[in-house]
């Protein structure tokens, strides 16, 4: 009996730990719980489509090894997300697909060398300016002519890339006998090596970019020419997205101001 009485005094107690115990950890438990509760879900970043094209080097270009998006302005994007507080997620966008994408909203934010110009600005807002971009012209490397003008061009053939300023501008301004559209610089190159156009226009920081970068090409840029299309490039957003603006300029303006932008450039070339 009284073997009998202590082991089921035992039994009991070891019953009253093991529910203390329980009672414990269901209190741990439903304290973790109200914890995740009241967790904000803003605290996850928000991730924005960055559209930036497969052929702009060394802004924005397709690089084959890893196979994504790389360039000056991709690292400014990226380095902008990382001071406002927000992901990007950078996808390979043809130049003349870009402000289309971000309008109808397959994209969030466009990030390549796109130039600010008020028949831009009438669809999309931009950012203040990131830097200056004139405009270039290439001719073959054996042309030694002095152009300076467009009008040193007339009656030739010449060309440039869809989608870029340059194609209206020089169908409005020049007196040529055909202005050809090309889907990239690369393919504006090609055909002034080859004798096929007599001059090809576009960025001129990407024209010299790609000219130093590829031996094959026989073109340069004209030193005499006095470009008339020069302006700013700036990030694009929607005319709605006025807070994601406010966010992109305020970190524009800080990675300016500590020098961040000139590092991502000198980086580059």
């Amino acid at each position: 009996l009284v073997r009998f009485v202590k082991s089921a005094s035992f039994a009991h107690k070891g019953r009253n730990q093991i529910m203390s115990k329980l009672v414990r950890s269901w209190g741990s438990l439903a304290a973790l719980v109200a914890a995740i509760a009241f967790v904000p879900f803003a605290a996850a970043q928000t991730v924005y489509k960055v559209g930036s094209t497969p052929t702009g080097v060394p802004f924005t270009f397709l690089d084959v090894k890893t196979n994504t998006i790389q360039g000056a302005m991709v690292d400014l994007v990226t380095a902008i997300g990382d001071d406002a507080g927000f992901k990007v997620d950078v996808q390979a966008t043809p130049f003349s697909a870009l402000i289309p994408s971000l309008t109808s909203n397959k994209i969030d934010i466009i990030s390549a060398a796109m130039l600010i110009t008020d028949q831009r600005k009438e669809v999309i807002d931009f950012s203040d300016p990131v830097f200056p971009y004139p405009g270039g012209m290439v001719v073959n490397e054996s042309d030694n002519t002095p152009y300076k003008g467009l009008a040193d061009l007339k009656g030739a053939t010449v060309g440039a890339q869809v989608g870029t300023v340059y194609v209206d501008f020089l169908k409005k301004n020049g007196e040529f006998a055909e202005v050809k559209v090309y889907d990239s610089l690369a393919d504006v190159l090609r055909d002034v090596s080859l004798g096929r156009i007599k001059a090809g226009f576009g960025d001129g920081p990407i024209l010299a970019y790609q000219l130093s970068q590829n031996k094959d090409f026989k073109a340069k840029l004209v030193k005499t020419y006095v470009p008339k299309m020069a302006g700013s490039v700036g990030i694009g957003v929607r005319k709605t997205d006025t807070e994601l603006l406010k966010k992109i300029n305020a970190s524009l303006a800080k990675l300016k101001g500590n020098g961040t932008l000139d590092k991502i450039l000198v980086k580059w070339n």
